[in-house]
């Protein structure tokens, strides 16, 4: 069984949101000509939008982490997403140097040793990047949704990142039958893993499948007690800071 067949439904006014979604990325694009993101973790959430910019033409860029620990399933799916709707995603890795000196320091898997150590994998791998990201950004896009976590309850549609960038959350609102009829009714590609009980997909070691009725990211970092489980991108003061400048000559990686 598809997460199609387990989670679209049609629900009351569905029409509605996805009217004022649009909206808001339409008015967003016009506020941040040219300096507007979408970063993508290429989550079902994320495929939605990306879809709503690609079939209403929107001047959004489209960016992603390629954190080097990745599924082979999601990068499959950058690649079939370029093809289906002709546009370049951007992709930003990890520092080599860094990554490296903290594996020979710590193992393949020192994210599972603590909170720290996996904290600053996060870093290494997600927060710097992002950093390189969102360089000569005013605006950034996500698919956050207040149904998601309890941390997420109140996501706002419209934010406020450490730097003063907008932060958008345009699906805050939607439910996960919301997200899956979207995807039905317009053929949306995903990632297969969502069709293994994988809702909320990260690093390939720090994602896990879930059972029916667990929370819907009980599978990251499953390891951790629930209060922990957020790797820094979307938490307010996670100190980018701390980790070595990003070289201004970085850039942006495609194939």
């Amino acid at each position: 069984m598809s997460a199609i067949d387990l989670y679209a439904r049609a629900t009351p006014g569905f029409e509605q949101r996805v009217a004022a979604t649009l909206g808001r990325l339409a008015d967003a694009a016009a506020s941040h000509a040219g300096r507007i993101v979408q970063a993508t973790s290429l989550g079902v959430e994320d495929m939605v939008i990306t879809d709503l910019i690609a079939r209403h033409r929107l001047p959004i860029a489209i960016a992603t982490l390629e954190t080097g620990r990745l599924h082979a399933e999601t990068l499959a799916l950058a690649d079939a997403t370029e093809r289906r709707y002709g546009l370049v995603i951007e992709r930003f890795r990890p520092e080599a140097t860094a990554t490296l000196h903290f594996v020979r320091e710590h193992g393949e898997l020192a994210m599972r040793q603590s909170v720290e150590l996996r904290k600053t994998c996060c870093a290494l791998r997600k927060l710097e990047p992002l950093s390189r990201l969102l360089q000569g950004r005013t605006a950034w896009v996500t698919g956050l949704r207040r149904e998601q976590s309890d941390a997420r309850a109140e996501v706002p549609f419209d934010d406020t990142d450490d730097a003063g960038r907008a932060k958008l959350n345009p699906l805050a609102d939607w439910s996960q039958a919301d997200v899956w009829h979207y995807v039905e009714r317009h053929g949306v590609p995903y990632n297969v893993l969502h069709d293994r009980f994988y809702p909320s997909i990260g690093c390939e070691p720090c994602t896990r499948a879930v059972a029916l009725g667990e929370d819907f990211r009980a599978g990251r970092w499953w390891w951790e007690q629930a209060s922990a489980k957020e790797c820094g991108l979307h938490v307010a003061g996670e100190a980018v800071s701390l980790l070595p400048a990003a070289s201004s000559t970085l850039e942006p990686q495609t194939p």
